[in-house]
C-alpha cells in the first residue's frame, strides 16, 4: 500500500532569526510557534500521517521549514543543496531521517542550488521552479535524478516569491492554485484556478479529499469546499510571517511501499 509518511522537524531556538526576502520582518513569537507546529503534526496524525522528527538543527533558523530539506519522487530521496549557504547545515539529519525510512538517497552537488520547496509534484510531472534559491544546474540535476523513474520536469519562472510553492500548490485533480499577482506563468500549468488569497495558494493533500491549509485563507476555503473538497484549517501566523506556509514544514512521502 501507498504510504502516508511525514518528515517534520520542530522548531529551534533561533527560529526568531530566519530569512526573509520578499517581506517585511515582522516579529516571530516563538512560543506560540511551537504551539502552532504542534498543532499542524497533530492533524497529519489525525488523518492517518505517520510523522517522524528530524534531528534538530539548532543553528539553522530555518530547520523548521524541512520540506526544504529534499525532494522526494517514487522511493528517491534527491537531497536539496539550498539556495541559501546557511541552511545547507540542515541537510545531514534530513539524510539520515530519509535513509531510515529506506529512500534510496540521491543529492544536489555544487555548483547546483536546489530548494525543496521549489518543486511542485502533480502525478508524473514534476514543476521546477528556476528563481532565487534554485539555480540552472539544480534544475538539471533534477531532470538527470528523477527522469529515469518517469518523471516528467518542467522548470517554470520563479520571481515574485521565494519559492514555487510560495506561489502555487495542486488539488488533488491535478488543477494548480495560485494567486495571480504572484504567478509568474500561469499558462505554464494545463489546468489553473487562481484564488483569492496569498494563503489560499497554499494546500497539503491529507487524502479523501481533505485540504490541510493557513486559517488566514477563509474565500479560498470556501471555494473548495463548493468544487466538493474538505478543507482542514490551521493558524500558522508565526511561520506566514517567515515566509512559511503549510507545506514548507513537513516532507511527505506518499510513494514508499510496504
Amino acid at each position: 500500500m501507498p504510504s502516508k509518511q511525514a518528515l517534520v522537524r520542530r522548531p529551534g531556538p533561533r527560529l526568531v532569526e530566519g530569512l526573509v526576502t520578499h517581506i517585511e520582518r515582522h516579529p516571530v513569537d516563538p512560543a506560540l510557534a511551537l504551539r502552532q507546529w504542534e498543532a499542524y503534526v497533530q492533524v497529519l496524525r489525525d488523518h492517518g500521517w505517520r510523522t517522524t522528527e528530524v534531528d534538530p538543527a539548532d543553528d539553522c533558523p530555518d530547520a523548521v521549514f524541512v520540506e526544504d530539506s529534499m525532494v522526494v519522487f517514487r522511493n528517491v530521496a534527491l537531497l536539496a543543496r539550498p539556495g541559501a549557504g546557511s541552511r545547507r547545515a540542515e541537510v545531514p539529519a534530513a539524510r539520515a531521517a530519509a535513509e531510515a525510512l529506506g529512500c534510496s538517497v540521491n543529492e544536489i552537488r555544487a555548483p547546483g542550488t536546489l530548494d525543496g520547496g521549489d518543486v511542485l509534484k502533480v502525478g508524473d510531472t514534476v514543476y521546477v521552479g528556476r528563481g532565487g534559491r534554485t539555480n540552472a544546474d539544480g534544475v538539471r540535476q533534477l531532470r538527470a535524478a528523477f527522469e529515469p523513474l518517469g518523471a516528467r520536469v518542467v522548470a517554470v519562472p520563479v520571481s515574485q516569491v521565494l519559492h514555487l510553492k510560495s506561489a502555487v500548490t495542486a488539488l488533488p485533480d491535478g488543477t494548480v492554485i495560485g494567486h495571480l499577482p504572484l504567478v509568474d506563468d500561469p499558462a505554464a500549468f494545463p489546468r489553473f484556478l487562481p484564488v483569492p488569497e496569498e494563503s489560499g495558494a497554499h494546500v497539503v493533500l491529507l487524502g479523501g479529499g481533505k485540504l490541510l491549509m493557513s486559517d488566514g485563507a477563509p474565500k479560498s476555503a470556501e471555494l473548495f469546499a463548493d468544487l466538493g473538497y474538505q478543507p482542514v484549517c490551521v493558524d500558522i501566523s508565526e511561520f506566514e510571517k517567515l515566509e512559511g506556509c503549510v507545506t514548507c514544514l513537513s516532507v511527505r512521502l506518499r510513494e514508499l511501499y510496504a
